[in-house]
């Protein structure tokens, strides 16, 4: 893992909350971005090397709809930056993580994703993300 690419934060007002976080930041967000396939819509923040996406979902039955639900706003996900996304769920599998999709499907921000549950690491879902135009082991 090369570095902590992203804190997500789940948000019930995308809009409301880019305002907090660009008064916050000093700066607007640099991409809005919708993830039909996790109902989504993102805003990602530059903070240093590191970035900040908040999440508002898009329908009901969005994880992140129901991570509001049950939890409230706040801290949903962190995303380490990898460079090898299948060798890492290899690593981490071996040493006893649980790995809720073992194929790397497309995110936000043109990265590959895999996501380990919760349960395997203190209660944090902790994300993958590897750059697509750096993919190795031939993902598509």
């Amino acid at each position: 893992m090369n570095k902590i690419e992203h804190l997500g934060i789940a948000v019930k007002d995308i809009a409301a909350a880019n305002e907090i976080y660009t008064s916050l930041l000093g700066e607007k967000p640099y991409k809005t971005e919708a993830v039909e396939s996790e109902g989504v819509t993102t805003s990602f923040f530059k903070c240093g090397e590191s970035k900040i996406e908040l999440l508002q979902a898009t329908r009901p039955d969005s994880p992140i709809n129901k991570f509001i639900e049950k939890k409230g706003e706040g801290i949903h996900h962190i995303a380490f930056a990898v460079e090898d996304i299948k060798a890492e769920v290899i690593r981490l599998k071996k040493e006893g993580f649980v790995v809720l999709n073992e194929e790397p499907k497309r995110g936000a921000d043109n990265k590959w994703v895999v996501f380990l549950h919760p349960k395997s690491s203190s209660g944090v879902l902790v994300e993958l993300c590897q750059e697509i135009n750096k993919t190795k082991n031939s993902l598509q």
